[in-house]
């Protein structure tokens, strides 16, 4: 048998908290989006970069006075480690990266150039940092300097991009 009209009948108060909802969806949750993540895009880069210049500038320099064998198993740990920090800062870009370009569409063609290049260098550095937190990796060090060098040119584009957007 089919329900009656009264159990379908949802018996939720419609006062003051329903209300409150309907005002605090209405009022800027595309905007609350667009900086949600805004901050998701930013935070992603600063872990994914960041940690990438302490492996460098600091792991690299300070193992290189160890053992080869202690050198390989610290860095093997410590890819272990940065792993799903690597993992997540990947997803976190590419997902408020394809908002961005999603809710931004139509700009010049030097902009579309640009964010081209910005793409490349981003796929590049994301392959780099996957095969970074590889176990075994002997050009750790190699393939990190060159995900900062990327990273770096990628914030220089994106200051570049917003100045000129």
């Amino acid at each position: 048998s089919s329900p009656k009209i009264e159990q379908l009948h949802c018996n939720i108060p419609t006062g003051r908290i329903s209300w409150i909802i309907r005002r605090l969806y209405t009022l800027g949750m595309g905007d609350m989006l667009g900086v949600i993540m805004q901050w998701l895009h930013f935070s992603s880069l600063a872990m994914l970069i960041g940690g990438i210049l302490y492996g460098r500038l600091v792991m690299a320099p300070a193992s290189a006075a160890l053992a080869p064998d202690e050198r390989e198993a610290l860095g093997d740990r410590a890819a272990a480690a940065f792993r799903p920090f690597v993992l997540a800062a990947i997803c976190g870009l590419v997902v408020s990266g394809v908002y961005n370009i999603l809710t931004h569409p139509g700009h010049r063609p030097t902009y579309q150039v640009l964010l081209a290049i910005k793409l490349l260098l981003a796929a590049h550095a994301f392959a780099l940092a996957l095969l970074i937190v590889r176990p075994g990796n002997p050009r750790r060090a190699r393939m990190m300097t060159g995900v900062a060098t990327s990273g770096l040119v990628i914030i220089a584009i994106a200051a570049y991009l917003r100045h000129i957007y």
